[in-house]
């Protein structure tokens, strides 16, 4: 069977895990949304789609964004039943982020980066932006930046030694 997936990059750059959150540490404000065949290689596939998708907002924002769009390109693809075409240029793969990597950077440069890590973690199921300290684990969700602050909503919790956090 001829499968097709949804990829948040502009292939061949950004093959692989973690899209949005790579996207938006690289500095990106938009990308593709990329409707592919799947093939053996991940994301390596050919393309049928694209069309620009925008990072700004919450990553449950972005991905309720991308849910949208998607089903704009299926209907497009219904409608026109366009061929795959291969990918061109070097492949550029990104790497799928791990829990740990959730922990707040503490060598980012102003407040707009600090505002960029933590909406890019702002999804369900996803380790938010987070800071231990003093024995307590901070959550940082819902970030807004306002007259030179960032306001955003914190949830404190004890974490407990084994406990796992789900991939990004």
């Amino acid at each position: 069977h001829e499968c097709v997936c949804f990829h948040m990059t502009d292939v061949p750059y950004g093959r692989g895990g973690s899209p949005l959150q790579n996207l938006i540490q690289r500095g990106h404000r938009e990308t593709k949304l990329t409707a592919l065949r799947m093939v053996h290689e991940m994301d390596a596939g050919p393309v049928y789609a694209r069309k620009t998708l925008s990072l700004e907002g919450g990553a449950e924002e972005v991905f309720l964004r991308a849910g949208r769009l998607s089903a704009e390109i299926i209907a497009e693809m219904i409608r026109t039943e366009p061929g795959p075409v291969p990918q061109v240029g070097e492949p550029v793969i990104f790497k799928r982020r791990r829990p740990e990597q959730s922990a707040v950077p503490t060598d980012l440069p102003d407040l707009g980066a600090l505002h960029d890590f933590i909406r890019m973690l702002d999804a369900e199921g996803y380790p938010h932006a987070f800071i231990e300290h003093g024995g307590f684990r901070l959550e940082f969700s819902r970030a807004a930046l306002y007259d030179g602050r960032l306001v955003a909503d914190v949830k404190v919790t004890r974490p407990s030694p084994n406990a796992s956090t789900p991939a990004t």
